[in-house]
């Protein structure tokens, strides 16, 4: 492990509280915290992104099981498309060295800015349940989404949260609330997917992502919490918010 001084330990620990809280709410975590990861010094992009896995894993562990309890989200949809993410994660993952990044940011970035003019441009989008898709037709599309996002979240990750959020409102008809749940469900399986491949590589750093990972928890619990006391309409405006501030992230990356 790098050797850390206590100022940038602390803001790592406050980049992984506030990560656990947006990925909570509304996915995204990543966008604070593979970008904290990154400034390590002597880090490598693959180190920063399996280290990134373990500490969100037990952050979405943790909102997931606080939105089960409290909302009750569909496995019948979860299910498939975390079992197809976590194939897709793991996929991803595996070429994860050797694909550059900035093959992806210019297109993440288009994707973002119709998602966030949709969103905007259909308010009442999300408020309510309005389920497209029956039966088998629902699952395959389900786990057609949970396999290409899973395998994003193997390459790259920030965002995943997100897509899987809109994902869920725009394919699948579910309002916000439910939309975010089922996403923590999968999007621990994306973890999952990756560390399965991380792990065995000896690209984690272990003590960095632990401590990580205990201020992802705390932020989790908080936002979970949050979201489900405040309902839809909540989890929307943070949704634009987070995707808003992605774009301009991305859009930095891309022209700065």
């Amino acid at each position: 492990m790098p050797e850390l001084d206590v100022l940038t330990i602390v803001l790592l620990l406050l980049a992984g509280l506030a990560a656990g809280w947006v990925d909570a709410v509304v996915g995204g975590g990543g966008l604070i915290q593979l970008p904290a990861l990154l400034l390590v010094p002597g880090i490598s992009p693959v180190q920063a992104l399996a280290t990134n896995k373990l500490g969100s894993i037990m952050g979405t562990s943790t909102s997931a099981i606080t939105f089960y309890r409290r909302v009750q989200p569909d496995l019948r949809t979860a299910g498939p498309m975390a079992l197809a993410a976590l194939a897709g994660a793991f996929g991803g993952a595996i070429g994860a060295s050797h694909i550059p990044d900035q093959l992806f940011k210019p297109i993440i970035l288009v994707v973002l800015v119709g998602v966030l003019t949709w969103t905007l441009l259909k308010p009442n989008v999300g408020q309510h349940d309005n389920l497209r898709w029956v039966g088998n037709g629902h699952k395959r599309i389900a786990a057609l989404i949970g396999l290409l996002i899973g395998a994003y979240d193997g390459l790259l990750g920030p965002g995943t949260g997100t897509f899987l959020v809109i994902s869920l409102v725009s394919a699948l008809g579910y309002s916000f609330l439910p939309a975010s749940a089922i996403a923590k469900i999968v999007n621990f399986a994306t973890n999952l997917g990756a560390l399965i491949f991380f792990v065995p590589s000896g690209a984690v750093i272990w003590a960095l992502g632990l401590g990580l990972g205990a201020a992802n928890l705390v932020g989790a619990y908080i936002g979970a919490r949050m979201a489900v006391a405040k309902g839809s309409k909540f989890v929307r405006i943070v949704f634009v918010v987070v995707v808003g501030a992605l774009i301009a992230r991305l859009a930095w990356d891309v022209f700065a």
